[in-house]
């Protein structure tokens, strides 16, 4: 048996979240999967981590080297990936690994579906009590019915067919908001994309989050790019909420972190700590998937 699905990983420096995907993909991986990890050189005992992981061969493929940027090391992930379905696995959210199963079965029994993408919850790490459910349903609906262009989704809950690349392309790496030009692209190409209307993925906000470098005014350029580009009319937000508030956190943390104003030092949980919040989150996600019948659309 080839393999069906491949989970991709690129991280630099999230050990602490790292320890927590990981630990909860690694017991229910099949010998039709593959994990993927993509390190960009790490320094907090991620590559050490990963190394020993590799050679024990709980994952399957593994690098450590630098990254010019975030678009760079997901595309040597895409890459690297032998499966024929390939799922982003972002290190700090939590993924239903039951649901991808789902959207993965969905797209081989389908073979002309080049993406699929799902509803999605999102929290805040400071604030794990709080959750809000998200999702582009409606904008999706305008784009299948041709009424817009294209559209934009978080590629949180992203699945990408591996033989659909060599079309829609990798990410763009000129792109901050590289999940955000991606979504245009994939849907003013007319690509095939299917929408589940369950829960992949639970998106949370943390700390040091990859965004945390991007200012308005670049979030600013590339919206006006997408917008000529991609013939994209807004969806009243040029970037979607959950990467407005991923933005929001990174650039508050980076400001703290480098004492730009005169605040105490935001800190992660402890290891601990962080276990028990991810696994209420990871007890959510399910249970939000057993409230009801879910469908897919195409």
């Amino acid at each position: 048996m080839g393999i069906t699905l491949s989970y991709i990983i690129s991280t630099k420096n999230r050990l602490p979240f790292l320890k927590v995907l990981l630990g909860n993909l690694l017991p229910l991986v099949t010998a039709d999967e593959e994990i993927v990890v993509v390190d960009g050189n790490s320094t907090d005992g991620s590559k050490e981590y990963l190394r020993q992981l590799y050679e024990e061969q709980k994952i399957q493929q593994y690098i450590s080297e630098p990254d010019k940027n975030q678009a760079h090391g997901w595309n040597k992930a895409i890459l690297m990936a032998k499966g024929t379905i390939i799922k982003k696995l972002i290190d700090d959210d939590v993924h239903h690994i039951e649901s991808i199963r789902k959207c993965r079965d969905f797209m081989l029994d389908n073979p002309q579906i080049d993406v699929c993408i799902s509803d999605h919850l999102q929290s805040h790490l400071t604030q794990p009590a709080q959750i809000s459910i998200t999702g582009r349903l409606p904008n999706y609906q305008d784009w299948l019915a041709g009424r817009i262009r294209s559209f934009t989704f978080s590629d949180v809950t992203l699945l990408l067919r591996k033989a659909s690349v060599s079309y829609l392309g990798l990410y763009d790496t000129q792109f901050r908001m590289m999940d955000w030009e991606y979504a245009l692209r994939v849907s003013y190409l007319k690509a095939k994309i299917a929408y589940y209307t369950g829960y992949n993925s639970l998106s949370v906000s943390t700390p040091g989050n990859v965004t945390s470098g991007a200012s308005e005014a670049l979030l600013r350029y590339e919206g006006t790019i997408g917008r000529v580009k991609y013939e994209y009319p807004g969806d009243n937000a040029d970037i979607s909420r959950f990467s407005r508030l991923k933005v929001w956190v990174g650039k508050t943390w980076d400001r703290l972190k480098n004492k730009r104003r005169p605040t105490p030092e935001v800190t992660l949980p402890d290891e601990a700590e962080l276990q028990k919040i991810y696994a209420v989150y990871y007890q959510t996600l399910d249970e939000y998937n057993k409230t009801g019948s879910f469908n897919f659309i195409k």
